[in-house]
């Protein structure tokens, strides 16, 4: 199964091995369980503290292999063949089971620790999914820590019957004790908060606590981080509140246009770019999203306070708006009924799902038709939507969906309802705006790739001018229209919404606030 560069890092890494660990498969006729069973016995050759056992009653679901701590009892599954995004899961399970240390704060691990409810969590997963790993490794830390937790791993394609039964079009898709827990990403802190109640105020008055910062940071995409190394390396108090590090690009994966760079995925870029903000002095605080902004002149302590979703309110002199943009809905009857049982907008994560069946993308830009190119190797037919008479895409994407025996592209057409059954999409009607005909198309998804909306919901209280579209506006130093509060980014009125644009846009702002804090005196509480 691996070949000999995978096995000798592999073998590297169990060397961190400190106990055994057990691989119980469960397995049926299947193809993909001689795959899983070649798998564990390529593991287990490369360390003795592996050790590979079959016991068919272990599981009712099968092909299975499960990874297991025979002292502490701990029980991770993976449910399919983990290869793929979900090879690094499986490497993370091997070794926390092992007794390698996790990259957790103590108190996390603690928390965890002590949770005292029986939790068996399932995630539906597809192995070409770039946010589900994410989720798969956050559980399965949980299970390495706590017995009482079990997480397994499911691929859905390896699956369908399951898929089908459970009526599931979007993943991650995790279950808890049976039940529909989330959909989507989720972090870790996402999910300590819905199974420890308390979690969450605890976390806010901590916040509360928080001395103020010169510059705060709010957004955690490529201008967030950009900003916040600029400000950190002029040695000065900055923090980053964010939803989640990495912002948009963690839902991007083929990057090509990144200068010095010729190709990356999006997680990776994110991943790299939380590491070399942490080079730094920066105060971090993850899943938490901004609610609204007091300005220095309207609070009551001279700062501009932040205030948070959780409750909690974080003071700084200056701030620096890069919240970044979310894709746009289509905002027609239907999109919201049957969103994730075929509306989708992540081809990556959700085509897997579709393997065979016919599906549209609505967007004609470069996200469409690359979504349609990704599309078209899985699914049956992919039918290309856009409301124009002309694509926007580049050329050489048009040329390659139109080189695809199974992509059609339909121009000026508006998208005017998503039908379903109740329970999954059907169809969609579209209006043929060239001859004022109804149409209709049957099909199982449909992938919404038509742009962006900037996350500038929480300023409507604020002060800060907004255009027409609900970008910030700035001046070429980043200022927005309060004093101290700089923006930078997908949310700004900065044309061409590019990461490398983002960032340079970043580090502008930043150097627009240490211009401002050295030119304005600090609060006289200060």
């Amino acid at each position: 199964m691996l070949d000999q560069t995978m096995k000798a890092q592999l073998k590297a890494y169990l060397e961190n091995l400190k106990t055994d660990v057990h691989l119980v498969l469960s397995l049926d006729n299947s193809d993909t369980s001689n795959k899983l069973k070649g798998l564990a016995n390529d593991i287990a050759s490369l360390s003795d503290k592996v050790i590979v056992n079959e016991d068919q009653d272990a599981s009712a679901r099968k092909p299975i292999m499960q990874v297991i701590n025979p002292n502490k009892d701990t029980a991770i599954g993976f449910a399919g063949l983990p290869m793929g995004h979900e090879f690094t899961s499986l490497v993370l399970a091997l070794l926390h089971s092992g007794g390698h240390p996790m990259k957790l704060e103590a108190d996390v691990i603690e928390q965890i620790a002590n949770l005292e409810d029986e939790m068996n969590f399932e995630t539906f997963i597809s192995l070409s999914c770039q946010n589900c790993p994410d989720v798969v490794q956050a559980l399965n830390m949980m299970a390495a820590i706590n017995p009482k937790i079990k997480s397994t791993m499911i691929d859905g394609a390896a699956f369908q019957d399951e898929i089908t039964e459970r009526n599931i079009m979007a993943v991650p898709s995790v279950y808890l004790n049976g039940e529909v827990f989330a959909q989507g990403r989720i972090s870790l802190t996402e999910i300590l908060k819905k199974v420890d109640t308390g979690s969450a105020k605890k976390e806010a008055e901590a916040l509360n606590k928080k001395e103020p910062y010169e510059v705060l940071v709010v957004g955690g995409g490529p201008a967030g981080a950009s900003a916040a190394i600029y400000a950190a390396r002029k040695g000065i108090r900055t923090g980053v509140v964010a939803e989640r590090f990495g912002g948009q690009v963690m839902d991007t994966m083929a990057i090509e246009n990144f200068i010095s760079v010729k190709e990356t995925e999006g997680p990776k870029l994110a991943a790299a770019l939380e590491e070399h903000v942490k080079e730094y002095n920066v105060d971090i605080m993850s899943e938490q999203k901004a609610d609204n902004i007091v300005s220095a002149e309207k609070s009551e302590d001279g700062y501009i306070n932040v205030q948070l979703e959780s409750g909690a309110t974080l003071k700084s002199r200056s701030v620096i708006l890069s919240t970044g943009a979310r894709w746009r809905e289509m905002n027609v009857p239907g999109e919201q009924e049957y969103r994730n049982k075929g509306v989708a907008y992540c081809p990556h994560c959700d085509g897997p799902l579709f393997k065979g069946k016919r599906v549209a993308v609505i967007g004609g830009g470069n996200s469409g038709i690359e979504a349609a190119i990704d599309l078209a190797g899985l699914v049956e037919h992919v039918t290309v939507l856009e409301f124009a008479d002309t694509l926007r895409a580049d050329q050489v994407l048009v040329n390659k969906a139109n080189s695809m025996g199974n992509i059609e592209i339909i121009k000026e057409a508006q998208t005017t309802e998503v039908i379903g059954d109740g329970t999954r999409v059907t169809a969609l009607n579209y209006l043929d705006r060239a001859s004022g005909e109804a149409k209709q198309i049957e099909l199982a998804g449909i992938f919404v790739q038509i742009g962006l909306v900037p996350n500038s919901e929480f300023l409507k209280d604020s002060g800060v001018e907004l255009s027409p579209r609900g970008e910030i506006e700035i001046s070429t130093k980043g200022e927005t229209s309060v004093p101290g509060i700089f923006a930078a980014g997908d949310v700004t009125t900065v044309p061409y919404k590019q990461i490398i644009i983002a960032m340079g846009e970043g580090s502008k702002a930043s150097l627009g606030a240490f211009d401002y804090l050295i030119r304005t005196p600090a609060p006289a509480k200060s």
